[in-house]
């Protein structure tokens, strides 16, 4: 996993506390208006919406947003809207690769949005296929540890449904898939009674560079920046932290 994953867990705290909930709610309501067009509107009978609503609720997304956004993507309403996913591939400080998703109505914005901030903060666009082949599309799924469950329960519960990979954090763990394999596993663990906190398909590295705390404090500069544009939804990076690295962020 990588270290912007570990450190975005974080941040994604911080985010709902200090004021940027409301770009986390932004991206949260184009998740659902892009699986409600990709879709259809009907949560039960669409499992990426389900996973982008149960996303949006355990992130207390209002329920009227949630309804409004569902409407917007299915094209119901004078307000109906229509996105366009972009890949942007880069380098960081460090030589960190960087995938960047963006969600948007308009390409050209978006493209130089990312460019400034690409450019900006200490990092170089890069052509297209020069960084992408270092991730690979997964579905991962997030358990909150806080409801008492074991790794062997979740074994149990979803090895035979595609489980691949989980990994212990200090307060969640993080079950990896195939991106096919994620809405089967998510529904094994619902039938025996695990909650989840949210189920996305993702870029994983496949090998990660390690960074120490002054590199780390750069990269992590530029994906809040490109995190900061309202175009981006989603940055991957293949950095690395040691615990010790990682609690030296979170001090700051």
């Amino acid at each position: 996993m990588s270290g912007h994953s570990k450190w975005a867990t974080t941040k994604h705290k911080k985010a709902v506390i200090d004021g940027r909930r409301a770009k986390l709610f932004a991206k949260l309501i184009k998740n659902i208006e892009v699986a409600a067009r990709l879709g259809g509107p009907d949560i039960e009978g669409n499992p990426t919406l389900y996973d982008a609503v149960q996303k949006g609720r355990k992130s207390s997304l209002p329920s009227d947003n949630i309804d409004r956004a569902i409407k917007r993507g299915a094209g119901v309403g004078e307000d109906a809207v229509v996105y366009s996913t972009i890949m942007y591939e880069g380098y960081g400080p460090s030589g960190i690769a960087l995938l960047i998703e963006c969600l948007t109505d308009n390409k050209n914005r978006a493209a130089a949005e990312v460019r400034v901030a690409v450019t900006r903060n200490g990092g170089t666009m890069a052509d297209p296929g020069s960084v992408a082949y270092l991730f690979a599309r997964k579905g991962q799924i997030v358990i909150d540890k806080s409801s008492g469950v074991t790794e062997d329960a979740l074994l149990d519960a979803g090895l035979d449904a595609g489980i691949e990979d989980i990994e212990e954090r200090e307060e969640q763990f993080i079950i990896t898939t195939e991106p096919s394999d994620m809405v089967a596993v998510r529904a094994a663990l619902q039938s025996a009674g695990i909650d989840y906190e949210a189920a996305d398909a993702e870029f994983v590295p496949s090998m990660s560079l390690q960074v120490d705390a002054a590199s780390a404090r750069m990269v992590i500069r530029l994906i809040d920046a490109l995190e900061d544009c309202d175009d981006v939804q989603n940055v991957y990076a293949n950095f690395d932290l040691t615990p010790e690295v990682l609690a030296e962020l979170e001090s700051d």
